[in-house]
């Protein structure tokens, strides 16, 4: 009917041009690309080291992924409806994630979160218009997750408490999406998986899945070496609230990683790689570099080593370790 814009008339937009083009934000979540990191295994032969860049999802961590399911699950149970709030503790990225799609389906979202996260996760929670209760920074995550407990058990009729360290569904997220995606991105020639552990989700799902493809996939996981630490998400298991989901027998190997030698990590990551990443992903490749370098001495087969970066440095630059030599 539209003869064009040159003749001055609107121009008729076919009925299936919005279903045609363009991503809704849930189907850009996932499909994150795998990095070569060759600046760390130049002097290690037979060593592959990649890295699933997470910050490519829309809220720009890996924590998208779960915090979708768990959503997407809320609704499925009649859990999340219309008139209740989505409550959870977090230490940033998965509320980032719950504020983002909050924000993008029209449900409202209260986080209890530790005070003494970094300025730049505060500032986008309040941008995407989350509430935000904050905890006492000494209690760490474990002081979140207590007060998240305390409102969900006084209005249970007020919130959907996410629960994401006793969801299901947060490692059914990665079962089903992290690990088919890296073991078809390495074509199945994955050798070994290594992440950090925090809810535990991303290792127990992403675990399963590989063991279920290949069980020889050594799959280890890290935490951070001491109580008191500053690797952001990350939680030191021994003193803890363990989460319900985590499964300690899936671990082939556990390591532990000081604070000290994530920020070193990603300053020489950012300096020596042009890659600038998350603590925790730069604590994911300390103990990765430990692993590869033992395997190098071992001259081993071909090795084909997986990790999470979870998120890119871009919320941790208030961080003054940036300034250091």
């Amino acid at each position: 009917m539209s003869t064009g814009a040159q003749s001055g008339r609107p121009v008729e937009v076919p009925s299936t041009l919005g279903e045609s083009l363009g991503h809704s934000l849930i189907e850009r979540i996932g499909n994150t690309p795998l990095l070569r990191l060759e600046a760390l295994t130049r002097e290690l032969p037979g060593i592959a080291l990649l890295g699933k860049a997470e910050w490519y999802n829309p809220g720009g961590s890996v924590k998208d992924r779960a915090a979708a399911h768990i959503v997407a699950e809320g609704r499925r149970r009649g859990q999340l409806i219309p008139g209740k709030i989505l409550l959870d503790a977090t230490s940033g990225n998965t509320g980032i994630a719950y504020a983002m799609l909050g924000a993008a389906e029209g449900f409202p979202v209260t986080l209890c979160m530790p005070e003494n996260v970094s300025r730049e996760r505060k500032q986008i929670l309040q941008g995407y218009g989350a509430n935000i209760l904050y905890t006492d920074p000494a209690e760490g995550s474990d002081g979140a997750i207590r007060m998240a407990r305390e409102l969900a058990a006084k209005h249970p009729e007020q919130y959907f408490y996410a629960d994401q360290y006793s969801n299901d569904a947060n490692w059914k997220a990665h079962y089903y999406t992290t690990a088919n995606e890296i073991w078809q991105q390495t074509q199945g020639r994955v050798t070994h998986f290594v992440a950090m552990l925090g809810t535990s989700g991303t290792f127990v799902g992403t675990t399963r899945r590989l063991k279920e493809l290949n069980p020889q996939v050594q799959c280890i996981s890290l935490q951070p070496d001491s109580s008191f630490h500053g690797i952001e998400g990350a939680k030191h298991m021994a003193s803890a609230i363990v989460p319900k989901i985590y499964d300690p027998a899936l671990a082939d190997r556990n390591l532990e990683i000081s604070t000290e030698d994530a920020y070193a990590m990603a300053r020489k990551l950012s300096r020596q790689a042009g890659l600038l990443v998350g603590i925790s992903a730069a604590a994911a490749l300390v103990g990765c570099l430990k692993i590869a370098h033992e395997l190098s001495m071992k001259r081993t087969r071909e090795t084909v080593m997986v990790t999470i970066l979870c998120d890119s440095g871009e919320k941790y630059l208030s961080e003054r370790f940036w300034n250091e030599k």
